[in-house]
């Protein structure tokens, strides 16, 4: 409410009148991020239309589908790379992670996939596809992804017994 407040210049009283809780206890959002490794050990990336920097191929959770689903979809439409969906490395709070604020309250899910092609192309949401090595990262999009989570995910991928990151 204060985040709204600043940035509409409307007082909370007027927002909260016009924003009731509808739908029974509030819950987080949950943004859905695909891992995905080549080869040459390194992470699939895309560089965000909205902000020119760069993420993990993800977005929010639909309505649905499976968490599996989502990071296969989220993939193909973002990257261009159907991947299939395998193991949970990391269920972040994106709050505790100390990440840009949101007006939701998000959870971070992270997931391996494993790419059944090796096309790669951009999307609606999109300007580029890339592949990155761990020490040549690019500029992230922060409200997305941060360097640690990123080389959490390079953790995950030398160490394929590392037990869950769960906050």
């Amino acid at each position: 409410m204060e985040m709204l407040e600043q940035l509409t210049d409307v007082p909370i009283a007027k927002i909260q009148a016009v924003i009731q809780e509808k739908n029974g206890y509030k819950t987080p959002k949950v943004d859905v991020r695909a891992v995905v490794f080549n080869p040459k050990d390194q992470i699939l990336m895309v560089q965000e239309k909205v902000d020119g920097c760069w993420s993990l191929p993800g977005g929010w959770a639909d309505v649905g589908y499976t968490p599996r689903q989502i990071a296969e979809k989220e993939c193909f439409e973002e990257a261009g790379l159907t991947v299939k969906a395998g193991r949970l490395l990391a269920v972040m709070d994106k709050t505790a992670q100390r990440m840009p604020p949101e007006f939701e309250y998000v959870y971070k899910f992270f997931i391996r996939c494993e790419p059944i092609s090796d096309r790669i192309a951009i999307g609606d949401e999109t300007t580029d596809v890339c592949w990155f090595n761990e020490n040549e990262l690019p500029e992230l999009s922060k409200p997305r992804n941060l360097k640690s989570q990123i080389q959490l995910m390079f953790e995950y991928f030398r160490d394929e017994k590392k037990e869950v990151f769960l906050d």
